[in-house]
């Protein structure tokens, strides 16, 4: 019989290749599961299994995680913690999920910070004409706002998935699938501009690249945002997500469909969404003033 760290390994194998995760989520969960593993080794052996692993275990595991872990990070180990399990139980390794009866810690309820139109056009006009890559800087942060895009998906994007005379950009979201999302005309002229800047560099079919003429990373366009939200002085460090938590309240707030706005953010489920219903109370006031019929 296997010993955990290697069906811990198999099942990273099969996110990988079956089920097509992306990089950033197998990451996440070899690092979850790694963890759960040296938990287990402590307490059992280093030579334990999967099937050593019971619901009493997991408890005490997750009790200490409570400790310093918040509890968004303890759910999301322990949906790792089942996905494996399942895994494992569905190939007759072992004869129960431990973790299937344990309740997910009910997360806080805090909504998503995001700027107002003020301070989102003042961010996304904030590289300047004497700068260095301020047309690669102001293409991106147009796009992470007129599109809502993750930044894995702004990374990944080719000159081949723009349609700039349609105002289109094909993405590839998460899990692989793809999706059409539009892009304003602001965010089309500020490509263009960039494009004939870029021109053919290295070869490379990336539309955005680095000083090094390589596809840009996460981390390069998080260093983007930080090095304009200093520049600009408006608000304190923000991440390039904010930008997508902007362009959804923007969307709800000026009266978008909350479906619509799921599939344009490609969130697979609608409840995912709907943490951006936290619209202010003028706008609830006017939406019930028009629409019911006893509001007068």
């Amino acid at each position: 019989m296997e010993r955990l760290t290697e069906q811990i390994a198999a099942f990273c194998a099969y996110l990988e290749t079956e089920r097509n995760v992306s990089p950033h989520t197998l990451a996440a969960y070899g690092r979850d599961l790694k963890q759960l593993a040296e938990f287990v080794g402590r307490e059992k052996g280093e030579g334990a299994q999967a099937r050593d692993v019971d619901h009493l275990l997991l408890r005490r595991y997750l009790a200490l995680l409570g400790k310093n872990a918040q509890k968004t990070s303890i759910g999301r180990k322990l949906a790792a913690i089942r996905t494996f399990f399942r895994f494992l139980l569905r190939r007759g390794i072992i004869a129960r999920n431990p973790a299937e009866l344990i309740a997910t810690p009910k997360r806080e309820q805090r909504l998503p910070f995001h700027l107002d139109i003020d301070q989102a056009t003042t961010l996304v006009e904030a590289p300047a004409d004497d700068q260095k890559h301020a047309l690669r800087d102001r293409a991106i942060l147009e796009l992470l706002y007129s599109s809502g895009l993750r930044v894995s998906e702004l990374t990944g994007l080719d000159i081949g998935d723009l349609d700039l005379s349609g105002g289109m950009v094909r993405v590839l979201g998460k899990g692989g699938k793809e999706r059409i999302v539009p892009v304003g005309s602001r965010a089309v002229e500020a490509i263009r501009s960039y494009l004939i800047l870029r021109g053919e560099l290295a070869g490379s079919g990336a539309l955005f690249l680095n000083t090094r003429g390589e596809r840009i990373n996460r981390r390069g366009v998080a260093r983007i945002v930080d090095a304009h939200v200093l520049r600009i002085a408006a608000f304190k460090r923000i991440s390039p997500h904010v930008l997508r938590h902007t362009f959804a309240t923007h969307l709800l707030e000026g009266g978008a469909d909350l479906r619509a706005i799921q599939e344009l953010l490609g969130h697979a489920s609608l409840s995912t969404t709907q943490k951006y219903t936290h619209v202010g109370i003028d706008r609830l006031m006017e939406v019930y003033d028009k629409a019911h019929p006893k509001a007068h």
